[in-house]
Parts: C-alpha cells; structure tokens; sequence
C-alpha cells in the first residue's frame, strides 16, 4: 500500500495506491477517520457472514467529497496533487488495483481502449458544481 502524505501538511493523508496482489486475508485500507470507507477481503470457499443491515449514524464533522477508482480492465495513469496544486504522485494502476482521494486533487487517464473503472464516492452527489473546483480554473 503505498500512503502519499502532504508535502505541506506532513500529517494529513492525501491518496492511497493499493495494488491487486497486496490483497490477504482482510485488510482496512482507508484509515477508520476518512469518511470514504474501504477494505479488501480474500475469502476462502464458502465463506459467509451473518445478514445485517446498517444502521443511520450522526454526523460528527464537515463533509469534503472523497473518491476511490477501481480498474477492472485497461489501464489508468493516475495523478495526484498536494493541497496547493502541485503534483506530489502519479501511478499506473492495472486490473483490480485501487486509488483512493482524501483530500488534494488527482486526475485519470485511460492508457487502453475500453478501459473500465468503478468510481466510488462519498455522497450525496448533487451536481459538478457543488463537488469540485477544476485546478487551474482559480488562478
């Protein structure tokens, strides 16, 4: 798993790269304070778990728009940003491997035709202009 901490802030975690073949047993990627939630599981056959539902829980702290990519088939350039702006990181992210966004800015690029990603977000999602600011565009 490689963690891309702020050059600025050395404290706060920006991103998260977590490859296809770190995957054993379950393991909690996303620390248990960010609002985007994530773990991967490799589970042995017939593995199951008890039927649940969540529950509603309060709300203890302001909301920012975390996001998470998940290849399944292609490839995508990923390129992370600081909290000025400026590039701290970039991965090539094959099949099965996974970013994740804190905080700081990132963008993709497909490398492949056809490449095919699921894009996880915190939500709720209520339009481009109340979840993003584009860098570059407030200079």
């Amino acid at each position: 798993m490689k963690k891309i901490y702020s050059k600025i802030e050395s404290d706060t975690l920006l991103h998260i790269v977590y490859r296809l073949n770190e995957i054993n047993g379950r393991t909690n990627i996303a620390p248990e304070t960010e609002f985007l939630q994530l773990s991967s599981l490799k589970l042995k056959k017939n593995t199951t778990f008890s039927p649940h539902k969540h529950i509603y829980k309060q709300g203890e702290k302001q909301t920012i728009a975390q996001e998470s990519w998940v290849v399944i088939k292609g490839k995508v350039k990923v390129i992370m940003y600081d909290l000025d702006d400026t590039i701290i990181h970039e991965s090539i992210l094959n099949p099965g491997d996974i970013s994740m966004t804190f905080r700081g800015g990132h963008n993709y690029f497909s490398l492949e035709e056809d490449t095919i990603v699921y894009e996880y977000k915190t939500g709720p999602y209520t339009g481009q202009k109340n979840d993003k600011i584009i860098i570059g565009d407030d200079k």
